[in-house]
């Protein structure tokens, strides 16, 4: 078995409160959640209007597929116009 563990840290320009940032992370973490069958969750930064932590996990049996989800995951949180991307990091356990 393999975990991989995708951490996303993103700035939200258009968050002037925190309610304008739960909106976008409830939006974006759905998302995740029903394109790609992974878990995700705000994991740090919670108390800041513009910048979110996102932690994304995904386990399958091989190394491969759960990079190639992630990957994916991560692309399509490069996308969305309403964040900008600032630090990826992708690990295995």
């Amino acid at each position: 078995m393999v975990v991989g563990i995708l951490s996303v840290t993103i700035d939200i320009p258009g968050a002037d409160s925190l309610k304008d940032k739960r909106q976008v992370l409830k939006s974006l973490l759905e998302h995740l959640r029903q394109k790609f069958g992974v878990s995700a969750a705000e994991v740090a930064e919670n108390d800041s209007w513009r910048r979110a932590v996102l932690g994304v996990a995904c386990v399958s049996n091989d190394v491969k597929s759960a990079n190639r989800v992630l990957d994916k995951a991560a692309d399509y949180v490069e996308s969305n116009p309403e964040v900008s991307v600032v630090s990826i990091e992708l690990e295995f356990v």
